[in-house]
């Protein structure tokens, strides 16, 4: 490298900016996660109570016409009381949780008041989210940058060094949360998605 290109380079200053985006846009998509616990001292009993209760909830989603379900979780497990420092054996409980999504949010009070209505016990959480995320997780990350760069901008202008900073590294510390909606059961389920927002953060490094 030339002696000239090496004094610019040692002469050449650095900032570390954080960069921030956001973008607000209506869900589109609702996922909620429900279903049936089931507690008894037979295993046998309340297996097959339970796989009748799920039966019949799944029996309604299909005649609303909602045919995305899965399961999304099924355990068995041992209840244990202790008394006076005694394990005492209060029998099993079976869980069987289904995600259900839907592309007509509307319909999300009445899937839970349904499902609650054909024996559902348990409504783990309400989450709204959008299609197509990356798209505006995308626009989210420019917007970042962006912020970054007017920020180093700003800074190099104050400082009076009449030079454009230039990027020269890029992080990105972006992640996907979905905040979910909790709800207690209820005798009617009001659901209001509201806005969602979409975050993305960068790390920028700079020379001017």
């Amino acid at each position: 490298m030339s002696r000239n290109y090496m004094d610019n380079l040692s002469q050449q200053k650095t900032m570390i900016l954080a960069g921030q985006g956001r973008v607000y846009t209506a869900p589109d998509t609702a996922v909620i996660r429900l279903g049936v616990q089931t507690t008894g001292n037979n295993l046998l009993q309340i297996q097959a109570s339970n796989a009748s209760t799920m039966q019949s909830i799944l029996q309604m989603l299909q005649r609303m016409g909602i045919s995305d379900v899965k399961t999304y979780q099924y355990s068995i497990d041992k209840i244990y009381d202790y008394e006076e420092g005694r394990q005492i054996d209060r029998g099993y409980s079976v869980r069987n949780i289904l995600e259900i999504r839907t592309n007509n949010i509307d319909m999300a009070g009445s899937i839970i008041d349904s499902s609650v209505n054909a024996g559902a016990n348990v409504v783990e959480l309400i989450t709204f989210d959008v299609s197509n995320r990356e798209m505006y997780y995308q626009q989210a990350l420019n917007m970042a940058v962006m912020n970054a760069f007017e920020k180093a901008k700003s800074i190099s202008m104050n400082l009076g060094t009449g030079k454009n900073p230039i990027i020269v590294h890029i992080t990105e510390n972006s992640s996907f949360p979905v905040e979910p909606y909790r709800r207690e059961l209820a005798a009617s389920t009001p659901v209001v998605p509201g806005s969602l927002i979409i975050e993305a953060f960068v790390t920028a490094e700079f020379t001017f």
